[in-house]
């Protein structure tokens, strides 16, 4: 069929397309678009989603830190100095694992005084670097795959502990599913983060979108504000301010 074939050439364009972009190009109902994907994703050339499709797989496969931290560089230090504009002099954050917190830690060499809790391993060792930042590390069983803590010890101090931001790594989001990542326990640990928290703001790049963990963290609506790149599709960001969540592309 001539629509499939389109379907398919703008998904080799674009990464993902929306249903409603497809049903506005191809002035045909969303049931004939959500048809035409599903009949596509079981010959397996593309893979439906929440709302679309994509090109790529959006299961995630764990990988180690040390791989992650070469991929998206220069993204991850934009979307950094974008999170650093929401921190004010004597707040109390919380920071998650992943190399986009890591590449935020660089970042916090402020010289106000500032209280962090971290469950990363390598957020504190950047944060050792600032004098005036007072570091709360979370303990527990160390991952190490991503060099960060999980388990009840970590869980239990954050029972007792409240503060006005956490900023959240996730290795994937889905508009329908939320946010996940791929260890069940790092999981569980940002649940009680976000129970912590005034503000939950997700740091991610674009790649991290239509993509899913095994581990969900948290629907969408509990989040607050996500900064990304430029990378994002019209689409999804179109999605995301349509739930009210702010979002913030750093460039």
């Amino acid at each position: 069929m001539i629509r499939h074939q389109s379907i398919l050439n703008e998904l080799k364009k674009k990464g993902y397309i929306s249903v409603s972009e497809l049903c506005d190009k191809f002035k045909v109902s969303s049931v004939t678009i959500r048809k035409d994907l599903k009949l596509l994703d079981k010959k397996g050339l593309l893979f439906k989603t929440h709302g679309g499709a994509s090109i790529n797989n959006p299961y995630i496969n764990e990988r180690n830190v040390s791989e992650k931290e070469n991929i998206n560089i220069s993204e991850k230090k934009m979307i950094a100095q974008e999170a650093l504009k929401l921190v004010k002099p004597n707040d109390d954050i919380m920071i998650s694992s992943g190399t986009t917190m890591q590449a935020f830690a660089r970042e916090l060499n402020i010289e106000q005084e500032l209280n962090v809790i971290t469950s990363s391993l390598n957020v504190s060792i950047e944060l050792t670097k600032c004098p005036s930042i007072n570091i709360l590390q979370l303990g527990g069983n160390v991952r190490h795959s991503s060099s960060s803590v999980t388990g009840h010890f970590s869980t239990s101090v954050l029972k007792n502990i409240t503060c006005n931001l956490l900023f959240l790594g996730v290795d994937g989001i889905d508009i329908g599913f939320g946010c996940t990542t791929t260890s069940l326990e790092e999981a569980i640990l940002n649940q009680e983060m976000i129970k912590s928290a005034q503000k939950v703001i997700v740091l991610a790049d674009s790649t991290k979108f239509n993509k899913k963990g095994f581990g969900k963290i948290c629907d969408l609506e509990e989040i607050q504000h996500i900064i990304t790149d430029s990378g994002i599709s019209n689409a999804i960001a179109k999605e995301i301010r349509g739930k009210g969540i702010e979002l913030t592309i750093a460039s």
